[in-house]
């Protein structure tokens, strides 16, 4: 199964247990910022999509939009060709700021109301995915949620609900514009993962696409385990088998049938951030 790879890391299974629904938040106090001895692999400020109508295997696969982490690694993922079917791996980029520029974007979240409770309003869309904003502070783990961010016009919404919303939108903007806010020019380079999670479905091919180039699969057995409560399948590849895996997908596509076990497998790979384990701390994610 393949689909579209909306955008960026999270937080580990116990603090994303933690995250709210949509609006739905802990409290906190404007002014938070970082603890001093914020672990290099603890995530700072998470920005991802949650929900919204797509397959079960997208929701598991898809990266943040955005992950800073305690000691300022930047991850999102980068520009990908517009061709079909696309690349097999997702463009995966790192880049670096200081601590202190996350101590700023922590208090510049807060300040903008990441965990209170927000009426966000319910607009007139279906199918819409959520915005989640997840801050890590002092105070403890922070997380606001709002639907159809991007796609809600203000029918429907009061005075209050549209400010509220366009309080996270500029949110977001200086989040994803990180040269702008901080005034720096990042330099991001292509992330290699050490360890990433393939979910594999029975092979089914385009009948609009020619014959693809058949590649044999390279690490643990395919499909793997059942997670995410449905009939999602994934295993996690580690070690000297997930090099092997992710120099086999460099020269694959979206639609390359993978052969594991006498079957044909549609693969998509989901390269694994610092603190994500496994294909269960993606479940978790969600």
């Amino acid at each position: 199964m393949t689909g579209s790879r909306p955008r960026l890391a999270l937080l580990g299974g116990a603090l994303l247990l933690l995250a709210a629904g949509c609006a739905q938040a802990t409290s906190s106090t404007p002014g938070d910022t970082p603890a001093p001895d914020l672990a290099a692999d603890q995530v700072a400020i998470r920005v991802a999509y949650t929900g919204g109508f797509v397959g079960p295997g997208v929701t598991l696969t898809r990266l943040p939009l955005l992950a800073i982490y305690g000691d300022g690694r930047v991850f999102n993922e980068g520009p990908i060709p517009a061709i079909y079917p696309g690349p097999a791996l997702p463009n995966l980029q790192i880049s670096q700021i200081t601590p202190g520029d996350v101590a700023k974007l922590v208090d510049r979240a807060v300040t903008a109301g990441v965990g209170k409770k927000t009426d966000f309003g319910q607009p007139g869309i279906a199918d819409a995915a959520s915005t989640r904003f997840t801050v890590l502070t002092p105070t403890g783990l922070q997380t606001t949620e709002v639907y159809a961010l991007q796609e809600a016009q203000d029918g429907g919404l009061t005075a209050d609900q549209r400010a509220a919303r366009e309080k996270f939108k500029g949110l977001l903007a200086d989040l994803t514009d990180l040269d702008a806010t901080l005034g720096v020019h990042l330099q991001p380079k292509p992330y290699t993962a050490d360890r990433v999670a393939a979910i594999s479905f029975e092979y089914n091919a385009d009948g609009q696409l020619p014959q693809q180039k058949e590649m044999t699969w390279p690490g643990p057995a395919l499909p793997g385990e059942i997670v995410g409560g449905g009939q999602v399948r994934c295993v996690a590849v580690t070690g000297a088998d997930a090099k092997a895996v992710l120099d086999a997908a460099a020269q694959a596509n979206q639609m390359t049938p993978w052969k594991s076990g006498g079957k044909r497998w549609n693969v998509t790979f989901r390269p694994l951030l610092p603190g994500e384990e496994d294909c269960a701390s993606l479940a978790q994610a969600q």
